[in-house]
C-alpha cells in the first residue's frame, strides 16, 4: 500500500476511467467502448487495471459492462433520468420527505413555465410539441397510470423548454425525480380501483391546454400561475397521503433502466 492507502493498480485505474468518463461526456465514445483486450493495449495498463476503471465508470451509471459479451462495455450518457436518480439518493440519504420536494417544484417549475412563455420562437418550437403532448392525454382518460405518464411529460416538456441550461437540467432533473414518484403511486392506487376519475383527469387535460394556449400568447405572469396553482393541485392528490414519506430514489432508476 501507499502512505495515501491506495494501491498504484487503483490510480492507474483512476486515471484510465478519467479518460474514458472525459470521452463519454463528451460524447466521443460511440454506444459502446473498445473491449478490455483493446483497452490494454491503448492505455499500455493490466486488465485488472482496465475492469477496475470500467467497475468505477459502471458504479457511476455511464457504462455497463456485459460478462462475456464481444463487444466493449455499453455506453449510457447523462441524462434527467440518471440527474433524477443520483439526486434522489442524496435526498433520500438526507431523509428528505415528498412535501419538501414538492415545495421546492412549487417553487420553481412556474418559473421556468414562465420563461417558456417569453420565448420568441414559441409559437415554432414551444406549442406544437405541447399540443401533441395534450391531445395524447386526452385519449388516455380512462387509463390512469398511462394517463399520468403522458401528463406528467407535459411538465418535464414545459421545463424542457426553458432558455437557460443550468436552469433546464436542474430542474428537469426535480420534475423527473417527482414524476417516478407519482407515477408509482398511480400504479398503487389503480390496482386498487381508487385512482381519479376519468372526469378529473379531463379537468386536467382542460387546464393544459389552458396553458398552452397562454404561453402561445406570451402571457408570462399568468403562464406562471397558472402553472402555480395546477401544481399545487395535482400535487395534493399524492401529498395526501404521502407527504411525510422520504423520497424515494429506486422509481427514477427503475424509470432510466425500464
Amino acid at each position: 500500500m501507499t502512505a495515501g492507502g491506495r494501491t498504484p493498480q487503483r490510480r492507474i485505474a483512476e486515471t484510465v476511467a478519467a479518460t474514458l468518463r472525459a470521452r463519454i461526456l463528451s460524447e466521443r465514445a460511440g454506444e459502446r467502448l473498445p473491449t478490455q483486450d483493446q483497452l490494454v493495449r491503448e492505455f499500455g495498463v493490466s486488465y485488472p487495471s482496465v475492469r477496475e476503471a470500467l467497475r468505477i465508470l459502471e458504479t457511476e451509471g455511464l457504462v455497463t459492462v456485459r460478462r462475456g459479451s464481444v463487444g466493449g462495455a455499453e455506453v449510457h450518457r447523462p441524462d434527467r433520468a440518471s440527474g433524477a436518480y443520483h439526486l434522489g439518493l442524496v435526498l433520500q440519504g438526507s431523509g428528505v420527505v415528498l412535501g419538501d420536494l414538492a415545495e421546492a417544484l412549487l417553487t420553481l417549475e412556474p418559473l421556468c413555465a414562465g420563461e417558456v412563455a417569453r420565448r420568441t420562437d414559441r409559437a415554432a418550437a414551444v406549442v406544437p410539441v405541447l399540443t401533441a403532448n395534450v391531445d395524447a392525454s386526452a385519449e388516455v382518460v380512462a387509463d390512469g397510470v398511462e394517463f399520468t405518464r403522458i401528463a406528467r411529460e407535459f411538465h418535464d416538456l414545459v421545463v424542457g423548454f426553458t432558455p437557460n441550461d443550468t436552469i433546464r437540467h436542474v430542474v428537469r432533473s426535480l420534475v423527473a425525480l417527482w414524476s417516478a414518484q407519482e407515477r408509482q403511486w398511480a400504479a398503487v392506487v389503480t390496482r386498487r380501483g381508487e385512482y381519479p376519475s376519468p372526469a378529473e383527469a379531463r379537468g386536467a387535460v382542460k387546464t393544459h391546454r389552458r396553458l398552452v394556449d397562454e404561453i402561445a400568447a406570451g402571457n408570462a405572469d399568468e403562464v406562471q400561475r397558472l402553472s402555480r396553482k395546477h401544481l399545487a393541485a395535482t400535487q395534493a392528490v399524492l401529498l395526501d397521503r404521502f407527504t411525510d414519506d422520504v423520497v424515494n430514489a429506486e422509481p427514477a432508476r427503475s424509470a432510466r433502466t425500464g
